[in-house]
């Protein structure tokens, strides 16, 4: 269909318009109906007929156009499209011409013919979502959202529209301005399969996963053969725990897709959190080797050799996935974290920092201030807010920095977890001391996270603040503590035993309180420092009837620092009390797996961080029962000592 190559007179074969009477015009009606019976090729025919009779009919030229778009014929539509709106420069011509150079990834000059169409004709909706979706090619978001938006504005009905510029806020981080395109295409179109995929990973993307599940099921019964669908259900699933669920989705999306790269990736993710790393590390070398520019899968490799201790390799993985997209920010975060556990401070710091990134703030619970971040340049006499952005046990590690920000002469604004605000609000320097999330802000000069403080203060292995920056409990709470807990006879041991379910690596750190039988048996006082016990902990609790349970009484950390006064000893997996026990120069022994966080480094028993910590670490087998067992060894001794002394 060549327009070089057109026929000059008419068919010898019968066509539906043929006859005396024929006229362009009527030829280009008959090759319409026979397009809308499906049959191309009698369209074809009648159009060719139409320009034997006249050469610069228009309506045929772009008919002709079209039937070469629908055949995939690219090159040839944008020829026949050219000489139709050579002939009538009309906007619907226009349109079709902006889609073929579109397929021929011709965006520039697909975004000029949608723009001359949309000169000719600006309140016609659809031009301004087709100028959206080639605004999209270009990488032009923040106008390709204005001009979707301008679309919907003119046609509040416009389901093509509304998703597209839901997709497209959903790429850009604007999740709950997607959100709300999506619920209008839901009300435009009930049950739409690709709409409820959508809204469902808009919501996951929110964390909002069982308001996702929801969506998620609705769009699999509706389209169970979608593998996108699965992929995106199984990712809900793994985050609501329902790990054994989530897999059997991968394998479907598998199955349905045999070379999805993202479902394969997805799977590794979920068979690493089943400790099956080799398993994992082969299906993500399948997924590369189907797309071996995909940064997710490089990411995840790296992650599954550094849980095997294969460091180099894993440096390197991560390496080529910040080459293949160097402001990955998921790549940067996790590289820093193999740099500081290998000891390598100086760049786990700088690393550090890529939280800051849209695409790892879920990391952080950091809010979005107008004032200037502080990276450490002078501040004497100005009002800093330092805002402890992560964890319990972070925000207790890192606030020993503080007495040395306050020393540069500055005003500083503490706001933390309202459990640790009685505990840091007396720390030198602290002005005010504020519980997050704030619910008004104070006024301040510049902001900082608690956790940067490392970096601005250069912290090297060597240089490491001490960890006595905490006043002792108050004499009167350790004194109504030791009422609680009676006559010291014998050794007193706190025990923790799991950190919060909710913590992504839950699964490492944490144990059942019946794997610590072994230690209950021992002739101590053993007592629960162990808030919020899970259900099956529960039953052991009142089953084992011999440990002190006073949690009740742990209202907050000073409460908790004036117990631990109390005791002999503290025995933790890594949790926040570990972190005050340490600070607070308490005897403490954890329990650490295999590849533990970043501050435990590897190899040693013994933390520069905490001089009164000793760590007992898992072996290779990632089994906790040989860590307990030296503990029970070490704890024998100490309880026979303590009895000799």
């Amino acid at each position: 269909m060549n327009p070089r190559e057109r026929r000059t007179e008419g068919h010898t074969s019968p066509t539906p318009a043929q006859g005396a009477a024929a006229t362009p015009a009527a030829l280009h009606a008959a090759a319409l109906r026979e397009l809308e019976a499906g049959r191309p090729l009698g369209a074809q025919l009648a159009c060719e007929q139409a320009l034997a009779l006249d050469p610069l009919h228009a309506d045929s030229l772009h008919l002709m156009g079209l039937l070469c778009f629908r055949a995939h014929q690219y090159d040839h539509a944008v020829e026949w499209l050219v000489l139709a709106i050579r002939r009538e420069p009309r906007p619907e011509f226009l349109a079709s011409l902006g889609r073929a150079l579109r397929q021929q990834s011709r965006h520039d000059e697909a975004l000029q013919t949608f723009d001359k169409a949309i000169q000719l004709k600006p309140t016609d909706a659809e031009l301004w979502r087709e100028l959206g979706a080639v605004l999209t090619d270009l990488k032009r978001a923040d106008e390709a959202v204005l001009a979707f938006q301008h679309a919907l504005t003119l046609d509040p009905n416009n389901v093509g529209a509304a998703d597209q510029c839901g997709n497209l806020l959903r790429t850009l981080g604007r999740y709950e301005e997607a959100l709300a395109c999506f619920a209008r295409s839901d009300e435009l179109q009930p049950d739409n399969a690709q709409t409820l995929y959508l809204r469902g990973h808009t919501l996951s993307d929110l964390k909002r996963y069982r308001e996702a599940l929801a969506d998620l099921t609705r769009a699999h019964a509706l389209d169970p053969k979608h593998p996108g669908i699965c992929n995106s259900l199984g990712y809900v699933l793994q985050n609501l725990a329902r790990h054994e669920d989530a897999l059997a989705a991968f394998d479907k999306a598998i199955a349905l897709k045999g070379d999805y790269a993202e479902a394969l990736n997805s799977k590794a993710a979920l068979l690493a959190h089943f400790q099956r790393f080799e398993e994992a590390l082969a299906l993500g070398e399948r997924a590369l080797t189907l797309q071996p520019d995909y940064v997710p899968a490089r990411i995840n490799k790296a992650l599954r050799l550094l849980e095997l201790h294969r460091f180099d390799e894993a440096f390197a993985a991560f390496e080529r996935a910040l080459a293949l997209d160097p402001g990955n920010a998921d790549a940067t975060w996790n590289l820093s974290f193999l740099h500081l556990l290998t000891g390598n401070f100086e760049a786990g710091w700088a690393g550090r920092e890529a939280r800051w990134n849209a695409q790892a703030r879920s990391e952080t619970s950091y809010p979005d201030f107008a004032e200037p971040r502080w990276r450490g340049e002078p501040i004497a006499g100005k009002r800093l807010l330092i805002y402890a952005e992560e964890g319990l046990g972070d925000a207790i590690m890192f606030a020993r920095y503080i007495p040395m920000v306050a020393a540069r002469g500055v005003n500083i604004i503490l706001v933390v977890s309202a459990a640790l605000r009685p505990l840091l609000s007396a720390l030198p320097g602290v002005s005010q001391c504020l519980t997050k999330p704030l619910a008004e802000r104070p006024a301040f000069d510049v902001h900082c996270g608690l956790s940067s403080l490392p970096m601005i203060f250069g912290t090297r292995l060597e240089t490491i603040p001490p960890a006595d920056y905490l006043p002792p409990p108050q004499p009167s709470l350790v004194a109504a503590w030791e009422d609680r807990l009676g006559p010291r006879n014998r050794l007193r041991v706190g025990l923790v035993w799991s950190g919060h379910a909710a913590h992504k690596n839950d699964r490492n750190r944490s144990l059942p309180l019946k794997a610590l039988a072994p230690l209950l048996a021992l002739d101590a006082d053993f007592i629960s420092l162990q808030k919020d016990p899970r259900s099956d902990d529960k039953a052991v609790l009142l089953a084992q009837g011999g440990m002190v349970d006073l949690t009740a009484h742990l209202t907050d950390f000073t409460e908790t620092a004036a117990l631990l006064a109390c005791l002999d000893l503290v025995i933790s997996v890594d949790t926040s009390v570990a972190h005050l026990a340490g600070t607070l120069g308490r005897p403490t022994w954890m329990l650490l797996p295999y590849t533990p966080d970043f501050r435990w480094l590897l190899g040693r028993d013994d933390s520069p961080w905490y001089p009164s910590i000793r760590l007992f670490r898992q072996r290779e087998n990632r089994d906790y029962a040989d860590a307990i067992q030296s503990v029970r060894d070490a704890l024998t001794a100490l309880i026979s000592l303590s009895k000799t002394g």
